[in-house]
């Protein structure tokens, strides 16, 4: 029986056909081992759909002719493009990467493109190094989505920071739902002056988090305060000065929503600094479920974006352009979930009504 049924084939092995005369082909080596060039070709690709018989017949007779491929052939790996790698958000992304890489049989190769590289030199080394497909974190410019395209490399962008274009496919997560169930779970705990500390505005996830914001307070019938909603990086350090402008106001709010995880952790800080306590005095809810948020005191309640899941659907992706399949759809995005811990708790106001 072939593997996943896609390798149905009855004819038998036939005895080789002599020694070569020229080059070794793909052709030859179909021949050789009974089998078509598809075949072949999926063996030397480590793709899946064929049976283990079969697959060992064809690598006995790339071994026994010292078949390779020809030099502007891809190789069996895919590239994994990061714009910084020095990122918690990096290892749950690899991770992701491993597992659909590994169950195809497929090699994985990490890069840094760094912010300030030359996109010539550094799609130019990648190309050079031929990989089967591409799976870029951020966005590629259009030179550089053109110049894979001329090469024939496939590519999918993993979390677009800004609005990709129709042709181009990307695997993202439901932004605006997140930021929505966020602050919905604090009305619903009986908040009403709820904060906001938003990321990069020239970047759509965060645009898509802050809309999902405001949207669950308008349905609730509360304005959205200019007052409450302050800019800032997406580190510890920012997340804590922005928390400290919010948290100084002469009313101030009684739950804070950032745009991630470090902005929270940034928030604990500010609050520890002003003699608060998390939840009795702040409520504070996160936005990516980084590892680390489980174990801080108290533990962060946050929208989990599911990296590792997302990065698995993107690699999917990626490699079934690679094999030159048509995918249903090119543009994915993923769902998130909150995760409620010990962050968040009714404001104090509705705790003494109890």
């Amino acid at each position: 029986m072939a593997e996943n049924g896609s390798d149905v084939s009855t004819e038998d092995p036939q005895d080789p056909p002599g020694e070569p005369r020229g080059p070794v082909t793909i052709a030859y080596i179909a021949e050789s081992a009974g089998v078509s060039v598809p075949t072949v070709s999926k063996v030397l690709n480590g793709r899946p759909g064929v049976s283990g018989d079969t697959r060992t017949r064809v690598e006995e007779a790339i071994n026994r002719y010292g078949y390779k491929k020809p030099p502007g052939s891809r190789n069996n790996t895919v590239e994994l493009v990061f714009r910084e790698l020095k990122s918690l958000w990096a290892v749950e992304i690899i991770r992701g990467v491993e597992r659909v890489a590994g169950k195809n049989r497929v090699g994985m190769m990490v890069s840094e493109f760094g912010l300030h590289d030359a996109p010539t030199r550094t799609v130019d080394d990648m190309v050079g190094r031929r990989p089967n497909c591409v799976l870029s974190v951020a966005q590629l410019s259009d030179q550089e989505r053109e110049r894979l395209s001329e090469k024939g490399i496939p590519f999918v962008i993993f979390d677009p920071t800004d609005e990709p274009p129709d042709d181009v496919p990307f695997v993202g997560a439901t932004n605006w739902r997140g930021g929505q169930s966020a602050t919905r779970h604090l009305i619903g705990l009986g908040h009403r002056r709820i904060a906001m500390i938003t990321g990069p505005r020239d970047v759509s996830c965060f645009r898509a988090r802050q809309a999902g914001y405001t949207s669950a307070l308008d349905a609730a019938g509360l304005a959205a305060d200019p007052r409450l909603m302050v800019n800032a990086p997406l580190t510890r350090e920012d997340g804590r000065e922005a928390a400290r402008v919010l948290l100084t106001q002469a009313d101030r709010p009684t739950a804070i929503f950032t745009s991630n995880d470090l902005q929270a952790l940034g928030v604990y800080q500010a609050a520890r600094d002003l003699g608060l306590t998390i939840p009795d005095d702040l409520s504070v809810v996160g936005f990516d479920d980084l590892p680390v948020v489980a174990w801080v005191e108290p533990p962060l309640t946050t929208v989990h974006q599911p990296l590792t899941e997302m990065a698995a659907a993107a690699t999917e992706l990626a490699l079934s352009l690679g094999r030159g399949e048509k995918p249903a759809q090119i543009g994915l995005e993923i769902a998130t979930t909150l995760t409620i811990r010990s962050s968040t708790a009714a404001p104090p106001e509705e705790r003494k009504k109890i």
